[in-house]
């Protein structure tokens, strides 16, 4: 199984893998964010990711220190100046969380973080999931759940349709 709590898998995978590799390492952005447990997240990690695929970053953020979160960002230069962020607050499945979005290069950001540690978060525990039923399903499987992305249809909801799963965002983290 694949460490993904260290982006080091990243420089012998694909070609977006090493390039985001790349990209990530020259910004310093898991330097930059340390101190908040970052983990790569998602379809890139898992080489399901489509064009328009972000890369999602999430985070262990106590968001009654939001501010302290906000600012450590800033006084690590971690967003470049000339690049426009979106930051919004939301509750997600019951649970007060933060975002932010920006471009690096040609990536899509998103740090997502939330007051709780960022292997227990969802994100991180359905990319194992969907890892895992990857591997056990084959290539077919892969294309398939990538030609529903593309179509604009959602990881999680993709692997429900193939896998005739009635609440895959809950289901697949029984797997």
């Amino acid at each position: 199984m694949i460490d993904f709590t260290n982006l080091n898998y990243l420089k012998s995978g694909n070609e977006k893998q090493k390039r985001a590799f790349e990209v990530l390492e020259k910004y310093q952005v898991f330097e930059k964010l340390k101190a908040y447990s970052p983990v790569l997240a998602g379809t890139v990690p898992i080489g399901i990711d489509i064009e328009s695929s972000d890369l999602d970053i999430i985070c262990k953020v106590d968001l009654e220190l939001e501010k302290d979160f906000l600012d450590h960002i800033a006084i690590a230069g971690l967003i470049p100046a000339d690049v426009d962020a979106n930051i919004e607050n939301l509750v997600v499945r019951g649970e007060k969380s933060i975002v932010l979005n920006f471009m690096l290069e040609e990536f899509p950001i998103e740090i997502f973080g939330q007051n709780t540690s960022s292997v227990e978060q969802n994100a991180y525990r359905h990319m194992l999931a969907e890892y895992r039923i990857l591997q056990e399903k084959g290539e077919d499987f892969k294309h398939k759940i990538i030609e529903l992305k593309k179509q604009g249809i959602k990881t999680e909801p993709a692997f429900g349709l193939l896998m005739k799963l009635e609440n895959p965002y809950e289901d697949l983290l029984k797997f």
